[in-house]
């Protein structure tokens, strides 16, 4: 048993960038790159003959073409084998039974590192470090009150970029109400949540204005008790449209892109994107992204397989921020020329006051 490792749920975790639209069947499935046209593309080159190591990946539910965690982690294994010759390879869940033998099929293959995705996979990444103290492990959005010295865990402060958008989301508002939600009510998803609704009302003590924040008020909010189902991001999207929100920041993974979806087609809402860039990432509904808050996942991975494959080192913690690259905000792409230099100044101003300390985003 594991009682003695409890989950952190503290705000140093940062949200969960949750997964895509999953199959119904709850088999597992193996591949060497993503499957869909949509996915991370193949590594061609730069080695991957396994010489170095071997990095592996189970996904969260919803696969490695999600558009968001699960596909930014392999990105950083496609990276790793091409420039340091270890092999990649992921496990996809179908749902979370296919956790445990997923993380055991990677053990049983002889893996060095075994990269779990989510907040969700915690407990059987916990299980498995437990009876396999000699295998290596990393989890992303997930922290340990009491460390395993065989596990690396990734969280990112997405706070600090949701903050900046908050703020950013209250400069553009044309109605002067705004919205967010989650998927599940849980702190990696929350974490977002807070931030963004601390940058709305730093906003409106510095201009005097009352922007509205529909979704969340520090405490409870709307959520829509899945990660996967587009056609929930569209109905609460098209909610908050008739409350009056004209921007919309969804913390749900693919669930947002069901949102994108209803405003490309309503054409009087904007979005804010989660984890990944949407724009580049979600093209067919690009124009709609007023930006994206970023957990730059790849890069975390790609260190930590050099750091415990190739470097040998094991256990320990990283903590994305604003000053280490770990998050961010996006470009403002097709939005650029609607935000205007002195907002664009000003966001980009309490990128510095919070990498300096000056303000607190919680």
């Amino acid at each position: 048993m594991i009682k003695s490792k409890k989950l952190l749920a503290v705000g140093v975790i940062a949200a969960l960038g949750l997964a895509a639209c999953g199959s119904d069947d709850d088999s597992s499935s193996s591949t060497d790159a993503p499957a869909s046209s949509d996915a991370a593309p193949a590594t061609d080159g730069g080695g991957g003959d396994g010489d170095a190591g071997a990095a592996c990946e189970v996904t969260d539910v919803g696969g490695v073409d999600d558009k968001g965690f699960n596909q930014l982690a392999f990105e950083g294994l496609e990276q790793a084998e091409a420039e340091l010759g270890v092999s990649a390879d992921v496990l996809e869940s179908s749902s979370d039974a296919d956790y445990a033998p997923n993380i055991q099929s990677f053990i049983d293959k002889g893996c060095d590192l075994i990269i779990t995705v989510g907040f969700l996979l915690g407990d059987a990444t916990a299980v498995a470090a437990t009876d396999n103290a000699d295998q290596q492990f990393a989890i992303i959005d997930f922290g340990y009150e009491e460390p395993f010295d065989n596990v690396r865990t990734l969280n990112y402060d997405t706070a600090q970029p949701a903050f900046q958008a908050g703020y950013l989301a209250a400069g553009m508002t044309e109605t002067g109400t705004v919205a967010t939600y989650g998927g599940i009510n849980i702190p990696p998803v929350t974490i977002f949540m807070d931030g963004f609704l601390n940058g709305i009302n730093h906003y409106n003590t510095e201009k005097g204005t009352d922007v509205v924040l529909l979704g969340w008020d520090g405490a409870d909010g709307t959520f829509a008790g899945n990660f996967e189902n587009l056609d929930d991001g569209k109905n609460i999207a098209s909610s908050f449209a008739d409350e009056g929100a004209d921007i919309i920041f969804p913390v749900a993974g693919p669930v947002g892109l069901g949102s994108a979806a209803f405003a490309t087609e309503s054409g009087n809402v904007m979005i804010i994107g989660v984890d990944n860039d949407l724009f580049e990432s979600d093209s067919a509904n690009g124009a709609v992204y007023l930006t994206s808050v970023l957990k730059n996942i790849d890069a975390s991975v790609f260190d930590t397989v050099e750091s415990v494959v190739i470097n040998g080192e094991s256990g320990g913690s990283y903590l994305g921020t604003l000053d280490n690259g770990g998050v961010g905000l996006a470009p403002y792409h097709d939005q650029d020329g609607n935000v205007s230099d002195e907002l664009k100044a000003e966001v980009e101003a309490l990128g510095v006051a919070i990498i300096a300390g000056e303000i607190s985003v919680s």
